[in-house]
């Protein structure tokens, strides 16, 4: 049996549309590179001008 592994042991990357931090996912496995959202709510949305991390606008 596979060894368990904590979720604070794997990878890590920042979301092109909110800013935050998320985790490796195991259906990600083989396309991890190209990971860019954290979720379809983000990849959505993408990255639009005039927003500021966290889904705020920016100040004018």
């Amino acid at each position: 049996m596979p060894k368990m592994r904590r979720k604070s042991d794997l990878p890590t990357k920042i979301c092109a549309a909110c800013g935050l931090p998320f985790a490796w996912r195991k259906k990600w496995e083989r396309d991890w590179d190209n990971v860019r959202y954290c979720s379809d709510r983000c990849r959505g949305k993408g990255k639009t001008r005039g927003e500021a991390p966290g889904g705020k606008a920016a100040p004018v």
